[in-house]
Formats: C-alpha cells, sequence, structure tokens
C-alpha cells in the first residue's frame, strides 16, 4: 500500500523530520537482509488514539533479536514510549506502525559481532490491506509454489526482513496468476500460513489452526482471535492441515495485524462459503476490541496520551 508521510519518526532515540529519517548507502542491513520488525496498529477509541497490544508486539520484537543473535539497545518500556510519542506526533486518530531494528553503517561482511544495531520507528495512516471487500466478499487464495522456511534454515519465530524475500515470492507469484493471496506450505507438505497472515478454518463447527511447528510466525493477532473465540464459546484446536481440509472447510478466514480479518471465498478456485457466520462473529468481536468498545477486552489497548 502506498504510504503516506506524517511529521516524525523516531530513530535511535530522537524524533526526526520524516524527511530526515535517512540511513546509508552501505548500511549493512540493507546488503544482507539482517534485520528485525513488527507491524502494530493504533486505533482511534472514545478515549484518543490507542495502540492494540503494544507491549506484547515489543516484547516480540526483543525476542526476535535474541533469536538472531542481535542485541537490543532499547528496553522493551522505552520503546513502547517511544512508539507513544511517534504516535502523538503524528497527528493521525489511527496509524499503522513499523519499528525495526537494524544492522548499520560501519561493517562489511557477514560478520555481525562488530555491527551497532539501529532502531526506528514510524507511522502513517494504513487502510485494508487486503482490499475493503476482504470481509464482505472474501479473497482468493492460492496455493504458492514456495514453500515456507524450514525451522533450520531460517528461524520463522523471528519476524525477520530477510524471511519476507519468501513471502514476496509467494505474494507476488498469486498476485501475477489474479489471486489475492498464497497460502504457504511447510517443508513437510502441510498448511504452514499466508504471506502475512495467519489461517484459520472451520471444520465440524471447530476452530482450527496451524501449530508453530508447520513454519508459521506466532502471531498476536491469532492469539486476540482465539480469546474472542473462546469467549464466544468456539472451541479452538492447533492441529496440523493439509490443503484438502481448505479445499472442504465450512468456513475459512485469514488474520494479521495489517489484514486484520479477511474472509476467504476460494482456495485454488474450490468455493468456500463466505463469509461465515464465526467469521463474522470473531470478526465484529475484534473490531470492537481494539476501537475500545468492550470492556472485557480494554486490557489489550495502550492509549498514547
Amino acid at each position: 500500500m502506498p504510504i503516506t508521510p506524517t511529521h516524525k519518526i523516531w530513530m535511535n532515540g530522537e524524533l526526526v523530520d520524516w524527511a530526515d529519517a535517512n540511513i546509508h548507502i552501505l548500511t549493512h542491513s540493507l546488503h544482507y537482509g539482517m534485520g528485525v520488525f513488527e507491524g502494530i496498529r493504533a486505533y482511534e477509541t472514545p478515549d484518543g488514539p490507542a495502540v492494540f497490544r503494544l507491549t506484547e508486539h515489543m516484547m516480540r520484537l526483543h525476542n526476535s533479536a535474541k533469536i538472531m543473535g542481535m542485541d537490543m539497545p532499547y528496553s522493551v518500556a522505552e520503546l513502547v514510549q517511544a512508539t507513544k510519542d511517534v504516535v502523538v506526533a503524528s497527528g493521525l486518530p489511527s496509524a499503522y506502525i513499523r519499528p525495526i531494528a537494524y544492522y548499520g553503517y560501519g561493517e562489511m561482511g557477514l560478520n555481525t559481532l562488530p555491527c551497532s544495531v539501529d532502531v526506528a520507528i514510524a507511522c502513517w495512516p494504513w487502510g485494508a490491506y487486503l482490499g475493503d471487500h476482504g470481509l464482505t466478499e472474501g479473497i482468493r487464495l492460492k496455493i504458492s509454489s514456495w514453500m515456507r522456511h524450514d525451522h533450520n534454515s531460517m528461524p520463522p519465530a523471528a519476524k525477520t526482513t530477510g524471511n519476507y524475500v519468501n513471502s514476496s515470492l509467494a505474494k507476488v507469484e498469486a498476485l501475477k496468476a489474479g489471486y489475492d493471496e498464497a497460502v504457504m506450505l511447510s517443508p513437510e507438505g502441510t498448511i504452514s500460513e499466508c504471506t502475512g497472515e495467519n489461517i484459520f478454518v472451520v471444520r465440524g463447527g471447530i476452530l482450527l489452526t496451524p501449530p508453530i511447528a508447520s513454519g508459521a510466525l506466532e502471531g498476536l493477532t491469532q492469539d486476540t482471535v482465539t480469546t474472542i473465540a473462546e469467549d464466544l464459546g468456539y472451541e479452538v484446536r492447533r492441529e496440523v492441515l493439509t490443503r484438502s481440509d481448505l479445499y472442504i472447510c465450512e468456513e475459512m478466514f485469514l488474520c494479521g495485524t495489517a489484514a486484520e480479518i479477511s474472509a476467504v471465498n476460494s482456495v485454488d478456485d474450490r468455493s468456500i462459503p463466505c463469509p461465515g457466520p464465526k467469521t463474522l462473529a470473531i470478526a465484529e468481536q475484534y473490531a470492537r476490541a481494539v476501537r475500545g468498545q468492550t470492556e472485557s477486552y480494554m486490557g489489550w489497548l495502550e492509549h498514547v496520551r
């Protein structure tokens, strides 16, 4: 989606003007793809802008850095406050937020040990990632020819910049073929996730989502959806899924910070009932939760002021 410039970006402890938030062309991570990041949303609520599950996102950023052997120079609390400062400086009632930690300028080569770690946080307006029709009409999926990473080649538990080369290849392949999104298989041939979203299907009235062992990122939206679904009285299980499970499911939807909740109307041109009743019920409760309209979920929100 196009980026609309705002006012300030937080870089290494300071708010700088959007146009001045630059890096050197020889920045290490630009050449070797070694960085960790998050995708976060701030929503307009009755009490002003609030960031959804902000602390958990920053904890995952720290965990990603640890997995990659990267020494994070800022604490979770410092990054939480920096995020709030960026949102306030933007003046936006709602926004997409992108924190990133990366190896900076000064070293070249595969040895990252001497490299400095730089951190930046930006935010800008953001609409429906998979289109406004994502919930009402649903989206079309294609099983990708590109396989998700093996755990011992690129750790999928870390949200790293380099991992998303794999996702980009699958996404572009699907778009060129006329689909909206791609489903990625694990090295074992089971369902992993989409290029930037976790997968849920309904079979026998039970919500199923692939386990972490299938190579999917442990999604915070996936966790949110699980809580909401169980509060609605639905049973949720993490189970290994095959492509046939997708073809014959009763409902299917994707979830992620960017995509929110998007219903699926077909996989490999096999039609799926869309949008299903469980999908709609969960999507409605999710929309209320992120906007501060459900008291029991207020603990997920951190107001910026």
